[in-house]
């Protein structure tokens, strides 16, 4: 009895691990962008732990974003470069493997517009503009929705021009 009891959850126990993993595959765009916008330390670190916990491609990608976000969030100025230091990196490599990415050529777009000069992260905002201008209307409508949103606040990139 008491091995057929641990054979059979030995069988089920994988199932709820492969299970769980499938659930944690995609990411929620809206979450996502809502916590780039918002300003708000504990939505960001909330968002960030969401996607720390999740498994899916671009999970790099979108996990350096909010970090070089958080890092501007931040008090004190050697927070604000630890933060920024590792979420480029992160966002770097994941932009670098899928460059084809219009999604992170707005997330690159945006951080880099806003980002300080003497980070020195401001080199590709003409490139990714026309990207994002290109294949604006073939993105899903979540990101045009944030894109749409980001144009509110920018002073390169403009609602007119999509």
């Amino acid at each position: 009895m008491k091995i057929r009891i641990i054979f059979a959850l030995l069988l089920t126990l994988p199932g709820m691990v492969v299970l769980s993993k499938n659930r944690q595959q995609k990411l929620d765009k809206a979450a996502f962008y809502d916590a780039m916008s918002s300003g708000n330390l504990a939505i960001v670190n909330k968002e960030l732990d969401i996607i720390a916990a999740s498994s899916f491609n671009e999970k790099d990608g979108y996990e350096g974003a909010l970090l070089m976000r958080k890092a501007g969030l931040m008090g004190r100025p050697a927070e604000k470069l630890k933060f920024f230091k590792a979420g480029r990196t992160k966002f770097e490599t994941a932009f670098l493997n899928d460059t084809n990415n219009v999604e992170f050529h707005f997330l690159r777009f945006a951080i880099q517009e806003h980002a300080p000069k003497i980070v020195k992260y401001r080199t590709d905002l003409e490139a990714d503009k026309q990207i994002i201008l290109k294949a604006y209307k073939n993105l899903p409508p979540v990101v045009q929705n944030a894109i749409m949103d980001y144009t509110k606040n920018s002073k390169l990139l403009h609602a007119q021009d999509l």
